[in-house]
């Protein structure tokens, strides 16, 4: 239940922190927050994603779909949801999206700052052959344009060595991010392949990934078959 009077709108990022649930401007649905994208009306009066849910001024949610921003925006439901008259840039749900992307790239360098990531084919094969319970791998990631033969040999050993650690968490296969992007969050050249280890700042990567290939599935199924696949590991 909405712990808010106006169902559209939340009262700011300092109030009502036990909410889990908010309402979806365009499909009018109350959701989980983490499958919303919260908006706010920045000072110079144009509306800006605020994927933190920190930024202050009262919030609008959206689906975390790029299709539903893309309607949103359409129907001019920001306009209507913060009642007055706002800018809304048509390039809103591609700018949503790449504010997404930096966001799971910033989340991977952290876990590599904190040396939750393996890179390079070889060691992430090694890591998969020798999976440790002191350091089990929690997820494969494959650049989205990297080679199929290289994705499909790690694919398949993750696969063989599927029920080694019996806590039963998830193992997912993530090719959300470009070669580029993973470069990025690296700080080396080249990477088509990474091995994610368990961790606090490895769980926060899997997250905002998780809530980036959401907002692109929704689009088309090309989009959906590069994003992501789990499996139980």
């Amino acid at each position: 239940m909405l712990a808010v009077a106006d169902l559209d709108l939340d009262n700011g990022p300092r109030t009502d922190k036990s909410a889990t649930m908010r309402m979806c401007v365009l499909t009018r649905q109350v959701r989980p927050i983490d499958e919303l994208i919260r908006f706010v009306v920045s000072p110079s009066g144009e509306v800006v994603p605020d994927l933190k849910r920190k930024l202050p001024g009262r919030g609008l949610w959206v689906s975390a779909s790029r299709q539903a921003v893309a309607e949103a925006v359409r129907r001019n439901q920001f306009s209507k949801g913060f009642k007055r008259d706002i800018r809304v840039t048509p390039a809103l749900p591609a700018d949503t999206e790449i504010l997404l992307v930096r966001s799971a790239v910033d989340a991977l360098a952290m876990a590599a700052k904190a040396g939750q990531v393996i890179s390079g084919f070889s060691k992430v094969e090694a890591a998969l052959e020798q999976r440790q319970a002191q350091a089990p791998v929690r997820a494969l990631i494959h650049a989205s344009d990297g080679a199929a033969d290289g994705i499909r040999k790690l694919d398949a050993l993750a696969g063989r060595n599927d029920g080694i650690n019996d806590d039963s968490r998830e193992f997912s296969i993530i090719t959300a991010l470009t070669s580029e992007q993973l470069d990025l969050a690296l700080g080396r050249s080249n990477v088509i392949h990474a091995a994610l280890l368990a961790g606090p700042a490895s769980k926060t990567f899997l997250s905002r990934s998780q809530t980036l290939v959401r907002y692109r599935m929704a689009d088309d199924d090309k989009t959906a078959g590069i994003a992501a696949r789990n499996s139980r590991a």
